[in-house]
């Protein structure tokens, strides 16, 4: 019977084979999600190492983050694109999870994460949640939040615009895109405390800006950031 059952598996994955998600290979038994060359060819970055990063030096002057890092370089045609758009797109929420996972174990040896009280993602306006089912930055949080022992909580901080594309913009205009779009919802439970904000991608961090000002505003001690990725 076991035998059987084995076959049948092994005929189930030659028909309808699972694919890594960074090269669209088929994955061999053992690899899960991304496949080993994949895995082993992603191009990490050692931000979480080092306060005074390209990510945090960019927010410089702008908001006082506590730290900021990106854990991968994004680059257009890259394995990375391909990463983040079918967890986007293709409702990949698994991928989210275990880049998270791997951002937290990065995290979790750094000295400039320690005493994280919550993980907070960039929220998505509730039509864009509804049209897509889901906010790819809460499955990077929830893989975080599993790897660092630290609650996250998708409903301490709200979107209340859907804004307009920032693809096209100057990094002014999209900080002035962003203002007044987010508001957080329970203040008195973030007072005082160190938030770990998360995204997906860092282009101007506008975003990102926009988010820590409302968290600072509203009583928090610290905001930190850690994104998948820094788009170069």
């Amino acid at each position: 019977m076991h035998l059987i059952k084995r076959w049948s598996l092994d005929l189930s994955g030659l028909l309808f084979p699972d694919l890594c998600n960074a090269c669209g290979t088929p994955l061999f038994v053992g690899e899960n999600l991304i496949c080993i060359k994949c895995l082993f060819d992603l191009p990490f970055t050692d931000y979480h190492l080092h306060a005074e990063n390209r990510v945090a030096k960019q927010l410089w002057g702008r908001l006082p983050i506590h730290a900021a890092m990106a854990m991968m370089y994004f680059r257009k045609g890259a394995k990375v694109q391909n990463l983040i758009h079918n967890l986007k797109y293709h409702d990949r929420i698994l991928v989210g999870k275990l880049l998270g996972k791997m951002l937290g174990e990065r995290l979790n040896a750094s000295h400039l994460y320690i005493g994280i009280d919550f993980i907070i993602p960039v929220p998505l306006h509730y039509t864009k949640f509804r049209k897509r089912g889901y906010n790819q930055s809460t499955s990077i949080a929830e893989g975080i939040s599993q790897e660092m022992g630290v609650p996250f909580s998708e409903t301490k901080l709200i979107r209340l615009l859907e804004t307009e594309s920032q693809t096209k913009k100057s990094r002014y205009n999209r900080y002035e895109n962003m203002k007044a779009v987010f508001k957080v919802t329970e203040a008195e439970s973030i007072i005082g405390k160190h938030i770990l904000l998360i995204d997906d991608v860092i282009t101007t961090g506008a975003t990102l800006e926009a988010c820590a000002n409302e968290l600072l505003t509203n009583g928090a001690a610290k905001v930190s950031i850690a994104a998948l990725a820094f788009a170069e």
